[in-house]
């Protein structure tokens, strides 16, 4: 499942928001400051931030920033969910890094949808970078030693390789045929045996150690 950091002040626009994303199937986590988001951020990187501008000390303008900084926000979808409507706002969004900016009130239903599409984006870029560095590490191969067997089960190593190349929990679902649950249940299983915590830094061990993505015809004939 897919993570959302929500960040905002109005704690009964967080309850109503965090109630209607989970019935959507993601997994939310609320925070009333953007101090409050900072720390969430750093704790456990969400796939997808929602933040309001207008919050009191750091405004989301400061927030957004901040995490456009670090490694792990830099490609990080964000999207702004504001009253401030002025044109000058929206641009200040946009130019600071945001992906999105969606005025209040707003309809529940477009935001879900912009939030799909910039999943499904961010799932793009992770696969193309997938790719590169695949084919850096194949012009490097011969260099370069093999990496150990990966701890994990047949099963289990079919849904680390999908989620490697970015794949949702429910596109992996379709895929390989199994149940949304049974994903969830390999992925922790792969978090624990690898000691990781989530899909970035499953990506980051994959290419650090020198594990290659088999291609789908590989896939196709171990299946």
């Amino acid at each position: 499942m897919k993570r959302i950091l929500v960040v905002d002040d109005d704690k009964i626009l967080r309850t109503v928001l965090s109630d209607y994303l989970e019935k959507q199937g993601y997994v939310v986590e609320n925070a009333d400051s953007a101090e409050q988001g900072l720390a969430a951020f750093a704790k456990n990187p969400p796939d997808l931030v929602i933040s309001d501008i207008m919050m009191p000390g750091m405004d989301g303008f400061e927030f957004c920033r901040r995490l456009r900084a670090t490694r792990e926000g830099q490609l990080l979808p964000f999207i702004f969910l504001s009253a401030l409507g002025q044109i000058d706002c929206r641009v200040e969004g946009h130019s600071i890094g945001a992906d999105d900016y969606l005025l209040k009130p707003f309809h529940p239903r477009e935001l879900v949808a912009k939030i799909e599409a910039q999943l499904e984006r961010s799932r793009r870029i992770h696969a193309e970078i997938v790719r590169l560095m695949q084919r850096s590490t194949n012009l490097t191969s011969h260099q370069t030693p093999t990496p150990p067997p990966l701890p994990l089960t047949p099963a289990e190593e079919r849904v680390f390789w999908e989620a490697v190349r970015g794949f949702t929990n429910k596109q992996i679902s379709e895929r390989l045929f199994i149940s949304p649950r049974t994903v969830q249940s390999h992925l922790r299983n792969i978090f624990n045996k690898l000691e990781i915590e989530n899909r970035s830094q499953l990506v980051r061990f994959a290419f650090e150690v020198g594990y290659q993505p088999p291609t789908d015809s590989e896939c196709a004939s171990d299946s």
